[in-house]
């Protein structure tokens, strides 16, 4: 029943004649502490339970028949938009501990909110049987605060079966004595899974003193890791872990590099090191080495899309776009003419006159695309080395999404790297070889023109299921509309469509190609200056009755989009209980206060931008 969050209170409670049921997911679902308690009083065989801690919950409200429940619950997983421990202290023999930290830090009223807990709450939740701690923190500083109090007391008695202990913090979250107390404790044990805050890691010896046992997934998002220290503390000195399957290495700058303290943005990387990640781990099935320059070296068989193709076995895939530019390219092959940078700086800001390309014409058959000399790009090797790849990232490492979270929208936007300029039309259409491809996520590629790839991916991808598209070819012109359009027309199985482009235009032609996704739920634009067509929304809305979630932020006027929000609503909210409609300007000052009551599922899935890949661990719930 996860992200049911239509369901009346009335409807959830249907649950209780299920008498012998195991596991319960809950989250997302409307609920006071009086109907948890008859829902779990009622489920004495439960021994997985999934749910969400909101305003009002009070566990003084659970009856004894639901803490019986409770006590031999041994998985949890709860999400917090209050502070408090909610049924964590009554859950004695818990082995799987998953929380999820979505406070906010301000009231509706624009109060500060207070990171204490509710008064009479207790204090001790049951760590000694946990063999899995994992956090998940929303941007904040009450988030922090109650995490805190979660990690001390863990940190007071550290679970002597802990294998797996991972936290997920935005930003830095700095340590504290229970903290400390806690890293000291965990070089007894024996992790088969970690993530740390980058604070925890960055400039501390904390690696040198744990131990790993058959480790599988591994996380060091935006930590400054060395490549020395990726090889020797991580990998094992480059011996061959068989059991590692997941590794995300996500805005490590320097993790390919053997000496970080003289390396530039620009230089290339260490290739050594990343041979000996690949042939020490073989078996890798999720990569992340986004948000990062890992510029390929130009050397025969050392490009960073050569090496990473012998990894077989791969599932999932995210990459900066820089990374995958064939050097050997002259920039004048892909752009028509040479664009100094200086002038791309101008033009890929958005302000100032645009600078006209030349556009050159692509074949749109994948066979054909080589280049000038008849050699195949390093990417299509990649991509025809991978024949399980179903999730793919390319996300240029100066992109940021125009709606970041609990604050106001970006107005502007970094250039991207010069490197990633070489990255177009060619390498999108080498996509298309991945036949089970299901999920595409493509940011910040200026030197998309024509789009004809897209056109080779709804052709040859039939079941891709998610695709995110964010500010391809020059910003101020849409260029590629026509091709994005007849791409939909052959995505029967898309389910979710996010667009982020500067001056889009919603207008009935998008709106007509799009209605042929006959599976699409949801539909996200985000789009700085753009606008739609009222008539052509409400024509799409009424054609897919699948829609679910439509999340629209232009530049149109705070009435205009008013008006369009309300009219769908009215019209189609009966016969869709489940549909939620979001649409508002996306520069209004008023932004992050609209957003606040969309339902988790459609925010963390879709609304807002973030690399997904290697994101947690495989497996982590059900």
């Amino acid at each position: 029943m996860s992200g049911c969050y239509w369901l009346l209170g009335s409807t959830i409670d249907q649950v209780t004649r299920c008498k012998n049921m195991v596991k319960l997911d809950l989250s997302g679902c409307r609920l006071t502490s009086i109907r948890l308690s008859k829902i779990l009083s009622a489920l004495q065989n439960l021994r997985s339970l999934a749910i969400d801690v909101t305003s009002g919950f009070d566990s003084g409200q659970l009856s004894s028949e639901c803490k019986a429940t409770l006590r031999r619950v041994t998985e949890l997983k709860q999400t917090l938009f209050t502070p408090s421990y909610g049924v964590v202290p009554c859950c004695l023999t818990l082995e799987r501990l998953l929380l999820y930290f979505e406070i906010l830090d301000l009231s509706r009223e624009g109060t500060m909110l207070s990171g204490q807990l509710m008064v009479g709450e207790s204090n001790v939740p049951h760590y000694q049987n946990l063999r899995l701690f994992y956090a998940r923190l929303a941007p904040g500083y009450i988030n922090q605060e109650v995490m805190r109090l979660y990690l001390a007391v863990l940190s007071v008695s550290t679970p002597k079966n802990l294998q797996a202990f991972l936290i997920s913090v935005p930003g830095s979250f700095s340590e504290s004595g229970a903290t400390q107390n806690l890293l000291d404790s965990m070089a007894h044990l024996s992790l088969s899974a970690l993530q740390l805050p980058k604070s925890w890691l960055n400039g501390s010896s904390v690696l040198q003193h744990l131990k790993f046992s058959n480790p599988f997934y591994f996380s060091f998002s935006r930590c400054t890791l060395s490549g020395n220290q990726l090889i020797q503390r991580i990998l094992n000195g480059g011996n061959y872990l068989k059991s590692l399957v997941s590794l995300n290495l996500s805005g490590c700058v320097n993790c390919l590099s053997s000496d970080s303290s003289f390396r530039k943005a620009e230089d290339d990387i260490d290739a050594s090191i990343l041979e000996t990640l690949v042939t020490s781990c073989m078996h890798l099935r999720h990569l992340n080495l986004s948000a990062a320059h890992h510029h390929g070296a130009e050397a025969s068989g050392k490009h960073l899309c050569i090496l990473l193709a012998t990894l077989r076995h791969l599932c999932s895939l995210a990459l900066p776009v820089c990374s995958i530019a064939d050097v050997s390219k002259n920039s004048d092959q892909l752009l028509g003419q040479t664009v100094s940078p200086a002038s791309t700086s101008t033009v890929y800001k958005g302000f100032g006159k645009k600078i006209r390309i030349g556009v050159p014409t692509y074949p749109r058959i994948v066979s054909e695309q080589t280049d000038s000399v008849g050699q195949i790009s390093v990417f299509r090797i990649l991509m025809e080395s991978l024949p399980f790849l179903s999730h793919l990232e390319l996300i240029g490492s100066s992109f940021s999404s125009a709606m970041p979270r609990n604050e106001p929208a970006i107005r502007n936007s970094l250039p991207p790297c010069l490197r990633a300029q070489k990255v177009g039309d060619e390498e999108v259409a080498a996509i298309s070889l991945l036949r089970f491809l299901r999920s595409l996520t493509l940011a910040q590629l200026p030197a998309t023109l024509t789009g004809s790839g897209l056109v080779s991916i709804g052709m040859k991808c039939q079941h891709l299921q998610v695709l995110s598209l964010a500010n391809l070819g020059m910003m101020g012109k849409v260029a590629y509309m026509p091709s994005l359009c007849e791409m939909l027309k052959h995505c029967k199985c898309l389910k979710d469509l996010r667009l982020e482009q500067p001056y889009f235009t919603a207008n009935a032609l998008f709106f007509q190609a799009l209605s042929h996704c006959s599976a699409l739920q949801r539909v996200c634009i985000i789009s700085r200056n753009g606008t739609f067509q009222f008539d052509a929304v409400m024509s799409f809305m009424d054609c897919c009755q699948n829609v679910i979630m439509c999340h629209m932020f232009t530049g149109e006027s705070l009435t205009a989009c008013r008006n369009l929000q309300r009219s769908i609503i009215q019209s189609f909210q009966k016969e869709r209980p489940a549909l939620n409609v979001v649409i508002f300007p996306l520069l209004h000052e008023g932004l992050a206060d609209d957003i606040r009551d969309v339902p988790m599922m459609h925010l963390d899935e879709i609304t807002l931008f973030k690399s997904r890949v290697a994101e947690q661990p495989p497996r982590l719930w059900w």
